[in-house]
């Protein structure tokens, strides 16, 4: 099941009371206080993993806390801390406020991960109250809570290229031409119901170029107004740094003008965001096996007119096939974002969220 949105609940861990005790202890008067600190409550951690590609282990498990602090002791033993939580997300995943819509992160590498919930810091004992003219205090605090929010995920797949294109016009049948992709295949419309990745290699070893390659499911007419299968996936191809836009020209679509296909399409992207019209595209006349020579020739036309990169075709027969690999290769090569080579340093080494307690060794006795 591929889900790319869901909603979230999570809550961090409070922290611990402090205690409230006195040292009572033989040939030891007057021992003075001795209650310890409570313990800080666990974070909720939200980290980019390959381990996943949907969200769907969090449509049906939306709330997720921590483990809260133990109370201090009496000898001034702090309680422990809780432990954190860590939540997985596929990479791709934007992070928002629920509440006020703000984007709080996008999760575009491995490994990449920051803290949603703070837990909340653990009180003080009585052992930190104590002074000269006070000695035997029996003030401590209380925990703090942790923090509770409420978080709306979006999964955008990362890939490098992206099929577009009526229903049925060879978007299934190339990506599994080119890559190990298995995805559905049958002559008729939107057989493809969720977004397939597929990884292209070109070049002999040891210089091969590697890119993914996103299958959309097929777009019609009025889609950025809810038709067919609506806008629920053009945002995966806002990522995108290459688009391969599919015109059928063959006779068994049913249309008649290839020209006003690629109009219809490219003006669905540009409603639902005026940048895609702006991507690079390579052009790609399919199903050349069976075309219908007065379209594949307009098409063709048009391509020169608009100085698009044109390739003919046949997924079926595999002609064109080769030429088309290298071409969006090399677009993807030039136009791909900079990935930077160093790894994001993991939370495991950050610092505590909140500064220990005043160490028992300052405190004041009789």
């Amino acid at each position: 099941m591929f889900i790319d949105e869901a909603r979230i609940r999570v809550k961090a861990g409070d922290g611990g009371n402090g205690c409230m005790a006195f040292r009572r202890e033989k040939f030891v008067p007057r021992g003075g206080p001795s209650g310890g600190d409570g313990g800080h409550g666990g974070d909720v951690i939200m980290k980019a993993s390959l381990s996943h590609n949907t969200l769907v282990h969090f449509r049906f498990n939306p709330e997720h806390k921590s483990q809260r602090g133990g109370h201090g002791l009496g000898s001034n033993c702090s309680g422990y801390s809780g432990e954190h939580t860590t939540l997985e997300v596929p990479i791709g995943t934007l992070l928002f406020d629920d509440d006020t819509g703000e984007l709080i992160h996008d999760f575009t590498r491995q490994n990449d991960e920051i803290v949603i919930a703070r837990g909340g810091r653990g009180g003080r004992g009585n052992q930190h109250f104590a002074t000269s003219t006070h000695q035997a205090p029996r003030e401590h605090e209380l925990g703090r809570a942790g923090e509770e929010r409420n978080y709306r995920l979006e999964l955008r797949l990362l890939a490098d290229a992206g099929l577009v294109g009526f229903p049925n016009v060879g978007k299934s049948t190339l990506i599994s031409r080119i890559s190990a992709a298995k995805p559905k295949v049958a002559n008729y419309e939107f057989t493809t119901l969720e977004p397939n990745l597929g990884v292209v290699s070109v070049g002999d070893w040891p210089h091969v170029l590697s890119f993914t390659v996103a299958d959309l499911p097929g777009l019609i007419e009025g889609a950025h107004l809810g038709a067919g299968l609506g806008i629920q996936f053009l945002k995966h191809i806002e990522r995108t740094s290459v688009i391969v836009h599919l015109v059928d020209v063959s006779d068994g679509s049913g249309r008649e003008d290839p020209v006003e296909d690629y109009k219809t399409i490219l003006d669905e992207l540009k409603s639902f965001d005026p940048e895609l019209g702006k991507k690079p595209t390579v052009l790609v006349a399919a199903k050349i096996d069976v075309a219908n020579p007065d379209k594949l020739k307009k098409l063709t036309a048009m391509a020169k007119r608009r100085k698009l990169p044109f390739y003919a075709i046949s997924a079926v027969s595999g002609q064109g096939i080769e030429e088309l690999k290298y071409a969006v290769a090399d677009m993807v090569q030039t136009h791909r974002p900079i990935q930077l080579d160093e790894e994001p340093e993991p939370l495991a080494t950050r610092k505590p969220a909140y500064p220990p307690p005043p160490s028992s060794a300052r405190r004041r006795s009789s």
